[in-house]
């Protein structure tokens, strides 16, 4: 596709050459910042050796319900921009919608670039009937996919699944014609600034007027925990906006994904008469590991790998990722029961922050809560859209 001035866009799909140009384009354009934490590469293209499909790959289970296709803008041959489009179809089946995707969004600041790029994304998803383009996000926007710009906090590094970005990247797109649909925020708890003795007189308090039961993860009983907390967060998070429940195949990519980080005592389920009713898991944050140290050789990442194995006892932050409590049981206290728990586990072995991330920002049920830990708000990310 011809532009001007130089400028070309480029459409290709998966298997084309040039996804791998598509993926490395980002340690070009966020070269030596200090905050930036790159995907493993084999999570993007796979790895034989590791056995992993990565999403840019036609293996990869997202694609067998959404099409896809990708772009790159060039300027006298040189890389200076990227967009995916897709139509993801499972999320238009859930919520009657004809919405597409716009993902993977990286750009020069130039904004006859980005134009150009979401220019032909739009073209690709209304040539496909949808009505309305959102993102950025991966390839689209469900809540346990990596999604949003960040537009508040760019001095503070993300925690592991979440997105980091230059300040001009809201600007650029809203001058595209995007416009805020919704924006999520991470909220940041120093364990030294714990409420302590009040949250144990609150869990107190709650236990004894309900039957609540707790414990931790059973890592012999690995993969049954997983689908637990899958059950829990598919009923807990089914009115959030932008739920997308997670499937099975879900459920496993991460899992794989993280389990060689979990840590059991961070994880915690409560039940009420012998019914599993919460989970409160928290990660510790490998990319406290895999922050690139740009130097070539050590950036690979098998390399990477062996820093997050080496490190992962030793990681002093962690994000709480899995929060869910199922709606009937809701104001009985018991994420006061399970904060304590996780906070009396984390303390006394070094971990010295937590982060809940990814809330709505309307969504008071997570954020009073987060306040009440002793937590602030210092980060914020934001989701557009605009008609096509």
């Amino acid at each position: 596709m011809a532009g001007t001035g130089g400028r070309s866009i480029e459409q290709f799909g998966l298997g084309d050459p040039r996804i791998r140009e598509f993926a490395h384009l980002p340690w070009r354009l966020y070269r030596g910042d200090p905050c930036w934490t790159p995907p493993l590469m084999m999570d993007l293209l796979g790895s034989k050796l590791f056995g992993a499909k990565g999403l840019l790959t036609a293996e990869h289970p997202y694609h067998r319900e959404a099409d896809v296709t990708h772009f790159l803008a060039r300027r006298d041959g040189r890389i200076v921009g990227r967009v995916s489009a897709s139509v993801n179809r499972r999320f238009n089946e859930h919520y009657g919608s004809r919405t597409g995707f716009f993902g993977f969004f990286e750009c020069e600041d130039d904004a006859e670039v980005a134009a150009e790029l979401l220019d032909a994304a739009g073209a690709w998803l209304r040539e496909r009937g949808m009505t309305a383009m959102r993102g950025p996000g991966e390839y689209s926007n469900a809540t346990h996919e990596h999604q949003g710009v960040l537009v508040e906090g760019f001095e503070f590094p993300p925690t592991v699944e979440l997105t980091h970005n230059p300040p001009y990247y809201g600007p650029l797109l809203e001058s595209c014609g995007m416009a805020k649909v919704k924006d999520y925020v991470a909220y940041m708890i120093d364990f030294d600034d714990v409420p302590k003795e009040r949250i144990a007189r609150l869990s107190g308090a709650v236990r004894k007027r309900a039957n609540i039961e707790t414990r931790c993860a059973d890592m012999s009983r690995f993969r049954e925990e997983v689908g637990l907390i899958v059950r829990l967060y598919n009923e807990a998070w089914s009115a959030n906006w932008g739920f997308l429940p997670l499937t099975d195949e879900d459920a496993d990519a991460i899992a794989e994904t993280l389990k060689p980080i979990v840590d059991p005592g961070l994880v915690r389920f409560a039940y009420v008469d012998g019914e599993p009713v919460a989970v409160f898991g928290a990660i510790p944050d490998p990319n406290w590991a895999l922050r690139p140290r740009w130097k070539w050789y050590g950036d690979g990442d098998v390399v990477r790998l062996i820093r997050v194995l080496r490190m992962r006892r030793h990681i002093p932050r962690v994000r709480l990722m899995f929060f869910g409590i199922r709606p009937q049981w809701r104001r009985l206290g018991i994420d006061a029961v399970l904060f304590q728990e996780l906070y009396e586990y984390a303390a006394p072995r070094g971990y010295r922050q937590g982060e809940p991330s990814m809330l709505l920002e309307d969504n008071d049920m997570v954020i009073r809560p987060s306040a009440a830990m002793g937590g602030h708000e210092y980060k914020r990310w934001r989701i557009y859209e605009r008609a096509i």
